[in-house]
């Protein structure tokens, strides 16, 4: 009789592993989908967009927004408080770091509900939108009225 009761306790451990696994595959693909909303969209964006590489940091000139045109760091690549310049229905990820060691900043361009977290030193944040709407808007730190830029979108 023990022989019949164990191929039973074995097909309901693999049945338990096997709905775990599935759960677990349901959460992670409605998270990953999730993720693909911009900020102002309703729907999920498949596909890639303009990257856009913004620093915090505090100069001689006072609190600025920096550019950087790629991930090597190189003397010549930086602006201060960079033109961001985008076409109508583009979607677009900021991708925003805190090089300041002194003092936590943010970014917010209100028009496209970008708003992004107060960051410490060192601290990244990506935020996606679609550039929806024509026009001049500006960027800005809530915490620091001196750190602004522009954004065409045409």
């Amino acid at each position: 009789m023990s022989k019949r009761k164990q191929p039973a306790k074995r097909s309901k451990t693999k049945f338990y592993i096997i709905a775990g696994i599935i759960i677990i595959g349901i959460a992670g693909g409605y998270g990953v989908i999730n993720s693909m909303i911009p900020v102002n969209g309703s729907t999920p964006i498949f596909g890639f967009g303009e990257n856009i590489f913004l620093n915090a940091k505090h100069t001689e000139q006072g609190f600025v927004y920096a550019f950087q045109s790629g991930g090597k760091k190189s003397i010549g690549t930086t602006q201060i408080s960079p033109p961001i310049h985008l076409t109508k229905g583009q979607l677009a990820t900021i991708r925003f770091m805190n090089n300041d060691k002194d003092y936590k900043h943010n970014i917010n361009i209100d028009e496209f509900n970008v708003h992004s977290k107060d960051l410490g030193y060192f601290e990244p944040q990506a935020i996606t939108f679609i550039a929806d709407k024509t026009g001049t808007f500006h960027y800005h730190c809530t915490l620091h009225p001196e750190m602004v830029g522009d954004i065409t979108v045409q």
